[in-house]
């Protein structure tokens, strides 16, 4: 068994076992393997993110948290090429986890695969993002946690104005990201480019949900349709 396979086993065995924990000895008897080693791996997963914790004392142990891990994905060489390419050059909201997410998949990548992934990033480049790191972040955090926003604005011709907006989502067009959302201010739905955002300010407020599609309709983005790379996650 490969090292990331072997990864890969001790992260299923931990989360089927969760939340009871299981010991070092336990995990080796299991894998057939040294405690050592086992230690070894479980200091790797942690260093690379994944969140497994240990817990001392007796019925103590090592544990993963189910619900923010993801189950084994296998990739051909080709794909986890394209993908490790797109993560290295994003230039996009959610930059950030894309950086990380990208380490984790070249670490995870061994041999003629992991080569030929960091050579194809090597040769991608892309201008960096003009909007701010501040701005980004409490755009992305309005959207996952469904609260108002409250943002400085400068508009085509640089007039500025403070709103509070009720997020929808996300559109690209044309080289430019907008936040779209309901806009409290202008009792309209309405496009925020997110390099025009001056300041963006985060609440507790919860917003009222609203449908993409529908505030998106008789505007010029009206067609806009999801990425081919993204279609609707199909039901369990």
């Amino acid at each position: 068994m490969d090292r990331t396979t072997t990864l890969y086993a001790l992260v299923e065995e931990l989360r089927a076992a969760a939340p009871r924990p299981r010991t070092v000895a336990a995990l080796a008897a299991r894998f057939e393997v040294s405690t050592r080693t086992v230690q070894r791996d479980l200091q790797a997963l942690m260093e690379s993110g994944v969140p497994v914790r240990t817990a001392l004392g007796r019925g103590g142990g090592w544990t993963v948290d189910p619900a923010m891990t993801l189950p084994p994905v296998r990739f051909t060489a080709d794909e986890a090429a394209a993908l490790a390419a797109a993560l290295a050059a994003a230039e996009t909201p959610y930059a950030g986890a894309a950086r990380t997410a990208y380490q984790k998949l070249i670490a995870s990548m061994t041999g003629p695969a992991a080569a030929a992934a960091e050579g194809l990033a090597a040769r991608i480049v892309a201008l960096p993002a003009r909007t701010e790191r501040a701005v980004r972040d409490a755009v992305e955090r309005a959207l996952a946690d469904g609260t108002v926003l409250r943002l400085a604005y400068a508009d085509a011709s640089g007039r500025a104005s403070e709103r509070a907006v009720e997020p929808a989502g996300l559109l690209t067009a044309e080289g430019h990201w907008y936040l779209i959302g309901w806009c409290r201010t202008r009792r309209a739905g309405r496009g925020f480019r997110l390099d025009r955002i001056t300041r963006a300010t985060p609440t507790d407020e919860p917003a009222r949900p609203h449908d993409l599609a529908e505030l998106l309709r008789g505007s010029a983005a009206a067609t806009a349709t999801r990425p081919a790379a993204l279609p609707p996650l199909a039901g369990p």
